[in-house]
């Protein structure tokens, strides 16, 4: 479904995805991304290093943020901005990441129509990144003007 600027309204909720964090996802990850630090992918050393496990890294936290913004937006909606994002816990494999958002600023800003999105991530804990997405949408107002 192609969402436009007109249909959504600052407080609403963009939808949730639950990713299962799994040592083989991390590892695919780390090697899909090319971020070979060793806390990402080897238990013992992100434990040396005073972490609990190996943990996801940023680019991954992002990667879940873009499907579930994206899947909002659809595929005419823009990512503009990822970000600022703030690590607070580690995300570890045996958990489950839920990504989720809400609608938290709606403006115009030349010809684009845009959005804020806060974004979180959880776990069976609670939060464990939290930040923005900054997207923009089309308009019905220019698909009157074709």
């Amino acid at each position: 479904m192609q969402r436009s600027w007109e249909d959504v309204a600052e407080g609403d909720e963009i939808g949730s995805i639950e990713f299962p964090l799994t040592v083989h996802r991390l590892i695919v990850h780390v090697a899909a991304n090319r971020d070979f630090g060793p806390v990402h992918h080897n238990e013992a050393l992100a434990r040396a290093g005073g972490a609990p496990d190996m943990y996801a890294n940023n680019v991954f936290h992002q990667g879940m943020w873009e499907r579930v913004v994206r899947l909002f937006i659809g595929l005419d909606g823009v990512i503009k901005k990822i970000g600022p994002m703030r690590m607070k816990r580690f995300a570890v494999p045996g958990d489950t990441a839920i990504v989720s958002g809400s609608v938290t600023a709606k403006w115009r800003e030349g010809t684009e129509h845009l959005l804020e999105l806060s974004m979180r991530s959880t776990d069976s804990i609670g939060e464990t990144v939290v930040g923005s997405v900054t997207v923009a949408l089309p308009s019905n107002a220019n698909a009157a003007h074709r």
